[in-house]
């Protein structure tokens, strides 16, 4: 009985570690795309004159404080 509750524990460990290894992914490639997404947006819509996405989204958040 205790080896295979031992086996069990040990495959339900497995079976997690892949499951929040892969979670992880999935959330560094919407996180990725989301920040893209709004890279393009605030370029596109919201820099003022030769100011960068990096600036435009610093000035954004100041005025929001």
């Amino acid at each position: 009985m205790n080896m295979a509750k031992s086996k069990l524990v040990k495959a339900n460990e497995k079976i997690a570690e892949k499951v929040v290894g892969t979670f992880g992914k999935i959330e560094d490639t919407v996180v990725g795309g989301y920040t893209k997404m709004e890279d393009a947006f605030v370029d596109r819509y919201l820099t003022k004159d030769g100011e960068t996405v990096e600036e435009a989204k610093k000035r954004l958040q100041q005025k929001q404080l």
